[in-house]
């Protein structure tokens, strides 16, 4: 990626690896960025999508037209920087509009090197996308614009994400505590697979201290905290790529574990389940799922593009006991959630934490907790 400052009139075209071509201005950083072109249906919620560093090596559409309306704000993010690779936009708000406000979202967008492109008929992007699927892409403004068909080589030569090992990439180097608010209860370790600050406060209100590990952590480092439970976040990348080493030994000694997002492809994964990649995949923050427990229908929040291959119509043996799938979504019947029957562990393919999102989903922290409850029961 190479960035500069820009003005509102420099040209800038976003060039898809099957060679269509959408023309536009820059927004953000001027230069040039590559990376999986994806879209998210949320219409508010611009700044925790932005910072989720599950879309590292991504460049998000907004089907939204209206976008940046509340500018940039310092207690929104959930990470320490913007993690998309690019940024598209159809309509971006002149001046934003509220009293948190301290800047604009295009001024963050190129402080931190991010190029976009606004002026894109996103609703055409978008069902472009939906008929051909998620795939490589390049936005380029200011001198990098050149002619398509050079432009088009350039984006053809750009990685792919099936294979994509990413996760160490966004993770924490160094491990971290997350207090409990008020009286500790429980100890937790969290591997950080791209984990959101929003997900061990949600924890932490429930009276978990939360010691946040990197990816590369091993199963003696989740141990040395003496955890009553262990977590696995979400994160980017192709789920094929990762060590399950820990998961399977966290699973052998019967520790409550929860997953969300890519912990959850990581336990189908130790479970014996395949992953496969999505057309174009789940991301915004209105997905029906039902969780088949209850029959509850939850309106939930999505950043993914890899599913579980699990069966729907019957519980499955596995190395640690029967699982089941716990939750589905009501779009595609896509996999949201698995549950083993004879071990304390569950899973769901979405965020509960709620940054940016509804609220429905939070009881699966109190089944986590019920879970640690149980074990020391």
């Amino acid at each position: 990626m190479t960035t500069s400052t820009r003005g509102d009139r420099t040209p800038a075209v976003l060039v898809l690896e099957d060679g269509r071509a959408f023309r536009g201005r820059a927004y953000g950083a001027v230069g040039e960025t590559f990376g999986e072109a994806v879209f998210s249906t949320g219409m508010t919620g611009y700044q925790e999508t932005l910072t989720d560093p599950s879309y590292h090596r991504q460049v998000v559409v907004m089907t939204a037209p209206h976008v940046g309306n509340t500018g940039v704000n310092d207690e929104d993010p959930e990470s320490k920087r913007i993690w998309v690779s690019g940024y598209v936009v159809r309509d971006p708000a002149r001046v934003p509009s509220n009293w948190r406000s301290v800047r604009t979202l295009d001024e963050e967008l190129a402080a931190q090197g991010v190029v976009g492109i606004q002026g894109v008929d996103t609703r055409a992007l978008t069902r472009h996308l939906r008929e051909r699927g998620a795939m490589r892409v390049g936005i380029f403004s200011g001198d990098a614009v050149a002619d398509d068909a050079a432009l088009l080589e350039r984006v053809r030569q750009a990685p792919e994400m099936t294979g994509a090992d990413l996760s160490r990439e966004v993770a924490t180097t160094e491990a971290y505590v997350v207090p409990a608010i008020g009286e500790k209860k429980y100890t937790v370790a969290a591997l950080d697979l791209g984990i959101k600050g929003m997900t061990p406060h949600r924890m932490a209100e429930r009276g978990i201290e939360v010691h946040v590990l990197p990816a590369t952590a091993t199963a003696e480092d989740v141990y040395a905290v003496a955890p009553d439970g262990v977590f696995l976040s979400n994160g980017p990348g192709d789920p094929a790529t990762a060590d399950l080493t820990v998961i399977q030994a966290v699973l052998e000694r019967g520790t409550p574990l929860f997953g969300i997002c890519f912990g959850n492809q990581l336990l189908g994964r130790a479970l014996g389940f395949g992953t496969y990649k999505l057309k174009y995949g789940h991301r915004g923050i209105n997905q029906p799922v039902q969780d088949r427990s209850t029959g509850k229908v939850e309106v939930t929040a999505h950043n993914h593009g890899f599913a579980v291959d699990a069966p729907l119509d019957r519980v499955s043996d596995t190395p640690y006991g029967r699982a089941e799938v716990s939750h589905v979504c009501l779009n595609d019947d896509v996999v949201e959630g698995l549950r083993l029957l004879d071990k304390p562990a569950f899973s769901v393919q979405y965020h509960p934490e709620a940054a940016a999102g509804p609220h429905d989903a939070a009881y699966l922290f109190d089944r986590f907790v019920t879970l640690m409850e149980g074990q020391r029961a």
